[in-house]
């Protein structure tokens, strides 16, 4: 098997999906140029034409809208946002129609989009350039997310949310797209809702989103060289996320830290959470614990992000004070 990039992965799915289905476009705000994209949807344009690789004017609820409106009637299109935090432009069509449009219509019309929204870290970018807004969109009926946080489930993530039939929006993370793994060469699904279990372990269950998925990776090889024993699941999916996966491995553990690179308040995190308290209390040998960014916005000094953003070290210390409050009680 060969070894692509993220960002590689993420083209390779565009490509082969653009070959095979004549039903599949792609449309957004620079989508023919690098700076936007990075090497994600490199020469595109030059391969399938610029009328099925569309360049967008810097309206992202127009965009949004005519693609959402090319779904409703047979098209399989691919919106693409470079900056997750101006797609709050198009929150109407995503939420109001694309969400609503089977419901309304009795399952007689789908919106076969998918939404690809990337999120852009660090950088000194500030505020309003580096937001992971995923749980404001799993909160909403008839839209489905998923966050990839490898290279094969990159590329299987994106064909099956375009050959899904519903709304998808597709979360890809900047700080992803040089990360290397094993990626068949043909086209192929990974299931939406279906979580990956990279580790087994006995001690404690570490469930991870996104890039925090690979720094859970690095924390938990760092755990077991202290002896501690992780159960790692990627989660893959938010919308729908893999409850009996997670489920099954506290029954086992009895613990539970979660990982996602978002605000604490009102996330994914506490979403996992609150279900697994209300399911799996009578497993839980200590309090849950979350690993997430804190309640402010992101700072624009490189010194502030790196006491802002969290990685394989803060997960690393909740593992281990999860473990210490579990021995206490």
């Amino acid at each position: 098997m060969r070894t692509l990039s993220y960002a590689q992965a993420i083209r390779e799915a565009h490509a082969q999906l653009l070959a095979a289905d004549p039903r599949v476009f792609l449309i957004g705000q620079g989508v023919w140029n690098p700076w936007y994209a990075g090497t994600s949807l490199q020469d595109l344009d030059k391969e399938f034409g610029k009328d099925r690789v569309i360049d967008s004017p810097v309206s992202e609820n127009a965009t949004t809208g005519a693609a959402i409106g090319a779904a409703i009637t047979g098209m399989r299109p691919i919106v693409f946002h470079p900056r997750m935090d101006f797609m709050l432009l198009a929150v109407d069509p995503i939420m109001n129609q694309a969400a609503n449009w089977s419901y309304l219509f009795a399952g007689q019309v789908s919106v076969p989009v998918v939404i690809r929204a990337v999120i852009n870290r660090g950088g000194e970018q500030g505020a309003q350039h580096s937001q992971a807004l995923q749980a404001l969109f799993a909160h909403v009926p008839g839209l489905k997310v998923v966050m990839p946080a490898t290279p094969y489930d990159a590329k299987g993530l994106l064909v099956a949310a375009v050959r899904d039939g519903n709304p998808v929006l597709y979360i890809d993370d900047r700080w992803l797209y040089d990360l290397q793994g094993d990626v068949p060469e043909g086209l192929y699904e990974v299931p939406i809702g279906s979580a990956a279990l990279r580790r087994t372990g006995r001690d404690v269950t570490l469930v991870a989103t996104s890039y925090m998925a690979a720094e859970a990776v690095k924390a938990a090889a760092t755990l077991a060289q202290r002896g501690i024993d992780v159960e790692l699941i990627d989660l893959r999916s938010i919308k729908p996320w893999d409850r009996n996966l997670v489920y099954s491995s506290v029954g086992k553990t009895g613990r539970l830290v979660i990982a996602d690179a978002a605000w604490l308040s009102g996330g994914i995190a506490a979403e996992i959470a609150a279900s697994v308290a209300g399911e799996m209390f009578h497993a839980l040998k200590a309090p849950i614990s979350r690993v997430c960014l804190p309640d402010v916005p992101a700072p624009t000094s490189a010194v502030l992000e790196q006491a802002y953003y969290v990685g394989a070290e803060d997960v690393v210390s909740a593992v281990e004070k999860v473990l210490v409050s579990s021995t206490r009680s």
